[in-house]
């Protein structure tokens, strides 16, 4: 084999990987945005920051994970009302979002045995005292 052959086959041979590497990229499915609305939320942040300021000067843990219980516990007064977002953040089809209003102080625990296991953010907004809260709690389960 000449020096022209070999030029020749390594050139077709580094075409057919940048073709392949192309077809696997355009056929990939699962690839999930953070969020759906990024730049609307994007603007929105100052008043995030806010709920999260309120949420760092409570003199409480509004928000307990037992890993042993698979349990979150919210320990909230009586008449908060929020969300709860369960965040997953390699896969966001397994994400799920729990609306709560606090009635009973004894019952305030989210069973989570039937999660996944691994990585999750635990999204937390809520109002109490027509102030607003933002608390955010990463786990694995």
């Amino acid at each position: 084999m000449d020096w022209g052959k070999g030029i020749i086959l390594t050139l077709t041979a580094f075409a057919g990987i940048i073709i392949s590497m192309v077809v696997i990229c355009v056929r990939q499915d699962d690839i999930h945005l953070v969020t759906q609305n990024y730049y609307e939320e994007e603007i929105k942040y100052q008043d995030q920051i806010d709920k999260m300021v309120n949420a760092s000067m409570l003199n409480y843990e509004a928000l307990a994970f037992d890993a042993q219980r698979r349990l979150i516990e919210l320990n909230l007064p009586k008449g908060a009302k929020g969300t709860l977002h369960l965040f997953r953040p390699s896969d966001a089809r397994l994400d799920q979002k729990l609306d709560f209003e606090i009635q009973d102080l004894e019952a305030n625990a989210i069973n989570l045995s039937e999660l996944k296991p691994g990585y999750w953010k635990i999204k937390m907004t809520w109002v109490e005292d027509e102030t607003s809260y933002y608390i955010e709690k990463k786990i694995n389960i």
